[in-house]
């Protein structure tokens, strides 16, 4: 049975066929930075590329968890309302007529696309 696609996935390329970040995109990424400094931002919040490596349902988030010690990073796909992981990590600019409600305000312009939480040692 095929997984509905959530807007996280939704339209985005394969990471084979993402087009990374070039020397064209250097205006692109001065605005970028000024409009994070000018709220203090600049240390905060970064980049990604958005890809798609397989399907994401409208009920599930991707988890990524992290093991300092081992230095290792894993990502797996949890449900929403049964995942543990609380701390967001990644989150997607949506369009205006995408913006969903929240608790903060009415309406948010993105979407968190993953969590994340550090393994303790006793967890590995």
């Amino acid at each position: 049975m095929p997984t509905q696609t959530s807007r996280a996935s939704h339209n985005l390329p394969r990471f084979e066929d993402a087009e990374p970040l070039g020397s064209q995109d250097a205006e692109f990424a001065r605005d970028i930075k000024a409009v994070l400094e000018k709220h203090g931002n600049l240390d905060r919040f970064g980049l990604v590329l958005l890809h798609d490596h397989f399907s994401v349902g409208g009920d599930e988030v991707l988890v990524e968890t992290n093991d300092p010690q081992a230095r290792t990073l894993h990502v797996e796909v949890e449900k929403k309302g049964e995942t543990k992981h609380a701390q967001p990590s990644q989150w997607r600019f949506v369009a205006d007529s995408e913006e969903t409600p929240t608790a903060q305000s009415d309406r948010t312009p993105y979407e968190v696309m993953m969590l994340c939480l550090t393994l303790a040692c006793e967890d590995r």
